[in-house]
């Protein structure tokens, strides 16, 4: 498909309504008009700004990562990888569409330019964001961090991500994304493509912190080849105004494997429409959906996920489960299975409740208050244990889950 057929495409779909979550009136955000200048170090970041990447796992002093990205708005892009590290990329998405013809083949090819008015406007305006690539057998031990930022207010940050994992190879990433609490009415379009080749492994670990007032549309697909494993995990542990995403991995190698993990903690008037879906497409393909939710205040949670097997020899499950620590706040669990193949062996559970009188009963027979139970509780059932993850890594993530917990509660 050429630029002018996408363009077309996405002309087609600027008024199309997304199939969930509350509509969007694109129009009220300024948009970028230029392309962002380039930080050439971390040193020349503001201490306030390294402060706020700090809140959401990135490392400013870069010791523990093969590579780092952070974008502010659509105005400032630094984009490092250690000299020591071989077989990979870490370049803005605009560079990298000039850099490399081929990478036009990838553009839009996981995620359609039409699937709504999101992803059509991301298309028509101005974007970046990052392009990352392990090369074919390189094994990438430590994680690269990107990090998104916003700060002004009335601005749509867009961002079109392509990152791609050769055969053979293994990669990591943690990615933050924040908002100051002074900004007022944001928004934030993310568009992420990932592509796992033959015997790849791909880790994608999300920690966000988002403002009162800022709207997040993410819409992002993986398409997993034979032998490929495709992990993705998700913390959302601070108030917004809504943010709908629904995230979709095509398994179409036989053997592909992926997890997908949710974490959110709702608070406020928070609105959260969160889920996953898995199409399972060659045979011995499998996954999980796994979604953990918390709503306090008069949040409301959308936990959502959906698998399809259309191949025989595969075998899926979802969970969600969900805590409900208030009485004006709403949870509800969408779970969806759908088998067109012989052989497909698809599972789901879901449970949502209140804290229990045992558990509270029982912390503070032990000295606690009831509060500090209770949140005790919420500490719990909000760890992401990935298996299969490295020792560093899982470190990185609980880090930064606590970080961003703390500056939620």
């Amino acid at each position: 498909m050429t630029s002018d057929d996408m363009k077309k495409r996405a002309e087609s779909a600027k008024e199309k309504h997304a199939q969930y979550g509350d509509d969007i009136d694109l129009d009220n955000y300024e948009y970028a008009v230029s392309e962002p200048s380039e930080i050439e170090s971390i040193d020349d970041v503001s201490s306030e700004d390294q402060s706020l990447v700090r809140e959401v796992g990135f490392d400013t002093s870069q010791e523990n990562v093969s590579g780092s990205f952070i974008q502010f708005d659509t105005e400032s892009i630094l984009a490092d990888v250690l000299l020591t590290q071989e077989g990979l990329e870490v370049i803005p998405m605009s560079q990298a569409l000039k850099q490399y013809d081929w990478l036009k083949n990838y553009l839009w090819k996981a995620v359609p330019v039409d699937v709504d008015k999101y992803t059509a406007r991301s298309e028509l305006e101005v974007y970046n964001g990052y392009f990352i690539r392990a090369k074919a057998g390189a094994k990438i031990g430590m994680p690269v961090q990107s990090c998104l930022i916003m700060k002004k207010n009335q601005a749509v940050q867009n961002v079109h991500n392509i990152i791609i994992a050769e055969e053979g190879s293994e990669l990591h990433i943690i990615n933050g994304c924040a908002t100051p609490s002074t900004v007022e009415q944001s928004l934030h379009l993310g568009v992420t493509e990932f592509y796992v080749k033959k015997n790849a492994q791909l880790s994608f670990t999300m920690v966000h912190r988002w403002s009162e007032k800022t709207d997040v549309r993410p819409r992002s697909a993986a398409i997993v080849e034979e032998n490929g494993t495709y992990i993705s995990s998700y913390a959302l542990l601070s108030p917004l105004k809504s943010i709908q995403t629904f995230p979709k991995v095509r398994l179409v190698g036989s053997g592909a494997k992926s997890d997908l993990y949710s974490i959110v903690y709702g608070t406020k008037k928070s609105k959260y429409d969160i889920g996953g879906l898995l199409s399972l497409e060659a045979p011995r393909t499998s996954g999980k959906v796994i979604s953990r939710s918390i709503a306090t205040d008069s949040s409301e949670i959308i936990a959502r996920g959906d698998l399809v097997g259309l191949s025989s020899q595969t075998k899926a499950r979802l969970e969600c489960d969900g805590l409900l620590i208030s009485d004006s706040a709403v949870i509800r669990a969408v779970p969806m299975l759908v088998a067109r193949a012989e052989g497909a062996e698809l599972s789901h559970e879901a449970t949502v409740g209140k804290v229990g009188a045992e558990q509270l009963n029982y912390l503070m027979s032990r000295g606690l208050n009831e509060e500090e139970a209770t949140s005790l509780i919420i500490r719990g059932f909000v760890k992401l244990k990935v298996p299969g993850l490295p020792p560093a890594l899982q470190s990185s993530i609980d880090d930064a889950i606590k970080m961003s917990l703390e500056g939620g509660m």
